[in-house]
């Protein structure tokens, strides 16, 4: 028998860590992913046109529910994102596929084919793009109304902070005055505003003290902003934030950023539980218990969030089209 190479000892060294991360998740939080007859004939459409969804590039836990209920989000512009975010899944690179002229209408066609009632957009920043995207979203929700008019449209959209044009600019926002917010990104976000989406996603992922080693190329006072100045361009658009729990956040910090999103007249809540993709991603630090997810939840009801969504496999786009 040949001895083993270091390279050999490494695989099982790793296999065997995440075997052991494996057996650490609570009960609570295993579950299957679905039927194979409620997953393939969405997987089936999405190769054929050569489109991701969020569903699958993040490997969403709920995809065979939310795909069973006519409810599918979409990943615009490529699988590849200009970030480096530690908790993410999706793949990151600074040199993204060049955008498909097509998408916008292979997105259309696929909502059309599926029949879905509400459809949910969101993206990889394309830090790489004249606009950061904002074009791109406006131009798909566009071609999904002209062939799939009775469907609703949310977005989850990036924070439209970099691109060409930013430079080496400082981070806007430093005292929540909204006319500190840089002209680039407003331009942006009214643009994603003026396409009416029936809500407007940004997520702060995390609590203010954990924004640097969670997200970055993120910052927590520029996402509060995001969701700021959608409300004042178009106040009636409803507007949605979530977090992902475990990284070693508290109690009073969760209630918080809460309490900082409702500042920022901020409608709709998720709340879940972070799940580490790889021993590349940043560890778990807790998994907070269902019952602990629901405190949370009527301490946000309690503020005035209209829609909360709290649980350890709530994602941002978890029953997104129903109303509590």
């Amino acid at each position: 028998m040949s001895p083993q190479t270091p390279q050999t000892h490494t695989v099982k060294a790793t296999a065997a860590q995440m075997r052991g991360e494996i057996e650490l998740i609570p009960e609570w939080l295993r579950r299957p992913i679905g039927k194979a007859s409620e997953l393939s004939p969405v997987q089936k459409i999405i190769k054929q046109r050569q489109i991701h969804t969020i569903c699958e590039e993040g490997r969403c836990p709920n995809r065979g529910e939310c795909y069973a209920q006519k409810t599918a989000t979409f990943l615009l512009m490529g699988p590849t994102c200009t970030r480096a975010c530690a908790f993410c899944q999706v793949d990151k690179g600074h040199s993204p596929m060049p955008l498909d002229p097509e998408e916008p209408q292979k997105v259309a066609e696929a909502i059309s084919l599926l029949g879905l009632r509400y459809a949910v957009l969101t993206a990889v920043a394309r830090d790489d793009l004249p606009d950061g995207g904002a074009g791109w979203f406006a131009r798909t929700i566009a071609q999904i109304r002209l062939l799939n008019p009775d469907t609703e449209v949310e977005v989850l959209t990036p924070d439209f902070w970099g691109g060409i044009g930013r430079g080496d600019a400082p981070a806007p926002f430093p005292g929540g005055q909204n006319s500190d917010l840089d002209e680039l990104q407003r331009e942006r976000i009214r643009t994603v505003v003026e396409a009416k989406p029936a809500c407007y996603n940004h997520n702060i992922e995390t609590v203010r003290r954990l924004q640097g080693p969670v997200r970055r190329g993120a910052k927590y006072d520029r996402s509060i902003g995001v969701l700021r100045i959608v409300k004042q361009f178009d106040p009636t658009i409803p507007t949605k934030s979530g977090l992902m729990l475990g990284h070693g956040e508290t109690s009073a910090e969760i209630v918080e950023a809460m309490a900082d999103l409702r500042d920022a007249k901020c409608d709709r809540l998720t709340l879940g539980q972070y799940m580490r993709p790889s021993l590349e991603h940043l560890p778990v630090r807790k998994y907070w218990t269902p019952a602990e997810f629901d405190r949370f939840g009527s301490i946000a009801r309690e503020m005035g969030f209209e829609r909360v969504r709290s649980g350890p496999l709530v994602r941002s786009s978890y029953h997104a089209g129903e109303s509590d």
